[in-house]
């Protein structure tokens, strides 16, 4: 059920793309919230908001915010312009965006027959927080700066993200980050996601639209921040990397599954290769990937090898090594964390995203 409070901003704490941190008193007490002015308005201090506090009652870690609804004694002005594409729909919040793939986007005729991505690489992993550290092992020591210009062109990559975890793309730091450094070309939302630079139904014209309106070279799919599970073998919303597979196969492009990987969770299901990957790769994706093995050393790293075994049953299986990628993702341009747990914490975790993109790189030269 959801938990509804008054609260009154105190003041502004920091502000990204899309999204306003506050801070906001409640008869609980001072307490974080966030705003998106694109729904709701622009919050300033002294205003009344409503709240949404489940989150806070839930002790969420991801989402541990009270989200602004409503500011009720100013409201937003009505958004102009084209878009027939309802997200979030039948939900208080839903909005209109415009899609690329709906018949007045500029991009329909790019997209209203197209049927294939043209080989690119789609790199495909359960968590968001992996997608940095996938990154950090595509570029390695030679990241894109902004504004570079002449010489080799690093390679154009596209975040596709699914609606398994945040709906709003502005919720996600990290990518308004990596958009500011040059590291991403752009944002696709797609399903009931939205906020990206381009918007889109389905993960297929999701892919589609990576390739063909931003030009990307790779495109990376995950799920939202505030991934979703149950601890059962097939409730949990990252199983939507094993359908993703899927998508990128039958458009013709080449998959490449990141394995999440975890020498620091205190869970055994996820210790080693978590079942998350061993049942959206194994059981849900129906095409063939090639899965990014790292080569991790002593007995962890041997049991990693041997967990991912059953895999190849239906993929290949691509040994990486992993020297050099721990530098690689120390000059990360986002703090890299998973689950609370920082680089150092659970080094492997981050290990295998990067792995996935080195491999990535290979496939580009």
């Amino acid at each position: 059920m959801i938990r509804w409070r008054r609260g009154e901003v105190v003041r502004i704490r920091r502000e990204w793309p899309g999204a306003m941190e506050l801070d906001v008193t409640t008869e609980d007490g001072e307490a974080r919230a966030l705003a998106y002015p694109a729904l709701v308005g622009r919050p300033e201090p002294g205003d009344v908001v409503l709240l949404n506090t489940t989150a806070l009652a839930m002790g969420l870690g991801t989402g541990g915010y009270a989200m602004v609804v409503a500011v009720p004694d100013r409201l937003p002005q009505d958004p102009q312009g084209p878009g027939h594409l309802v997200k979030a729909r039948y939900t208080p919040l839903q909005t209109t965006v415009l899609g690329a793939d709906e018949q007045d986007s500029p991009f329909h005729h790019l997209l209203r027959d197209a049927d294939s991505v043209d080989g690119m690489p789609v790199i495909v992993a359960d968590l968001h927080s992996a997608l940095p550290a996938i990154l950090c092992g595509l570029y390695g020591s030679n990241p894109p700066r902004t504004g570079e210009s002449g010489g080799h062109r690093p390679a154009r990559v596209a975040y596709v993200m699914l609606d398994g975890g945040a709906l709003p793309a502005w919720f996600s730091m990290s990518c308004a980050r990596l958009r500011e450094a040059g590291w991403l070309c752009g944002v696709v939302t797609v399903g009931q996601a939205f906020g990206g630079d381009v918007e889109a139904v389905t993960p297929h014209t999701g892919l589609l639209a990576a390739r063909h309106v931003l030009g990307a070279d790779v495109a990376v799919v995950t799920q939202g921040p505030g991934n979703l599970g149950s601890g059962t073998r097939w409730g949990f919303s990252g199983i939507s990397a094993g359908e993703a597979v899927n998508a990128a196969a039958v458009l013709g492009g080449r998959p490449v599954a990141a394995l999440r990987v975890s020498e620091g969770d205190l869970r055994e299901r996820h210790i080693g290769v978590s079942h998350h990957s061993l049942t959206a790769y194994g059981r849900v994706a129906l095409a063939p990937a090639q899965i990014a093995v790292p080569v991790l050393p002593g007995d962890f790293g041997r049991r990693v090898t041997e967990q991912s075994r059953p895999l190849a049953a239906r993929h290949e299986l691509v040994e990486v090594p992993v020297d050099g990628l721990y530098a690689a993702l120390r000059e990360s341009p986002v703090r890299l964390s998973t689950m609370g747990r920082g680089l150092d914490e659970d080094l492997a975790y981050f290990l295998a995203s990067a792995a996935a993109g080195r491999h990535t790189a290979s496939l580009l030269s």
